[in-house]
């Protein structure tokens, strides 16, 4: 068999049948994923903040981030793209990080475009079920790029940056779908007891936050999306409906946990170097 040689200076094996399956595979996925985002934003279907009944609209809960949070869609897709040109390089053909990561990362978009699909539809509660999967993928894909670290700066910031980001987002966004499916089948509880409830969850996002910065040693990506959404929680609830003073005061202090807890995972991991 031929071989080639790495960018480590030494001897691989060539790509293996296994490897191109993969890499197609990618690449097949962020098409569709291309595809799904082309119905969410309105260009083929209906935009998301306009589907299942406005229950996903920026205003329609309490823990809905407000209009300018999704932008970090644009960055989390550009980076997809990247990955995909990424992963087929030759030095990442057989790469132990590209073959980690490269069958979940393509069940990412995967799950991603069928998120925007069911939600077409009004499928609210199918909706929560695909965006669970998609976190819990998503913690296990960059559990793996921890377990092998990058090989450089950009490599950090196309595959690191990028799921880290994608997986803080997806993370807040649970907290959001799971609410608005809850209003959309009628759970409507009265204030103030839904600002306690709404806070209550926002804690609790708050820990998960805590629990990827330890389990995955502090990656800064991940703190940053998760603040990110958190923070535009509470513009949403102090400068639009529904307002709730205490939303958005457990929004923003959910958003400080995280951070902080970033940052002492990534100052405290034991000694050992990990691509954040």
């Amino acid at each position: 068999m031929s071989a080639h040689i790495d960018e480590r200076g030494g001897s691989a094996a060539a790509p293996t049948r296994a490897d191109r399956v993969r890499q197609v595979a990618v690449v097949l996925s962020e098409v569709a994923c291309v595809f799904g985002t082309l119905v969410g934003v309105g260009v083929i279907g209906t935009r998301v903040e306009e589907s299942s009944g406005g229950r996903l609209a920026a205003n329609a809960t309490l823990i809905a981030p407000a209009v300018p949070a999704f932008s970090i869609w644009s960055v989390i897709y550009l980076g997809l793209a990247a990955y995909t040109v990424w992963q087929l390089l030759p030095a990442q053909a057989t790469s132990a990080r590209a073959r980690a990561t490269g069958w979940l990362a393509a069940a990412s978009m995967l799950l991603n475009a069928a998120w925007l699909l069911v939600t077409q539809v009004g499928w609210l509660w199918v909706s929560v079920a695909v965006i669970v999967a998609l976190v819990l993928v998503l913690g296990v894909l960059v559990r793996r790029l921890t377990e092998h670290p990058a090989r450089g700066a950009v490599e950090r910031v196309i595959v690191d940056g990028t799921f880290g980001l994608y997986l803080g987002w997806v993370s807040v966004a649970t907290c959001a779908n799971i609410a608005a499916s809850l209003v959309g089948s009628g759970v409507t509880p009265p204030s103030p007891l839904a600002d306690v409830i709404a806070a209550v969850v926002l804690l609790v996002a708050a820990g998960v936050g805590v629990h990827l910065a330890r389990a995955l040693g502090g990656r800064y990506a991940v703190a940053a999306a998760m603040a990110w959404g958190l923070g535009w929680i509470a513009v949403g609830r102090l400068g639009d409906s529904p307002r709730s003073g205490l939303t958005a005061g457990a929004a923003i202090l959910a958003a400080v946990i995280v951070v902080v807890a970033a940052v002492r995972a990534h100052r405290h991991t034991d000694g050992v170097v990990v691509a954040r």
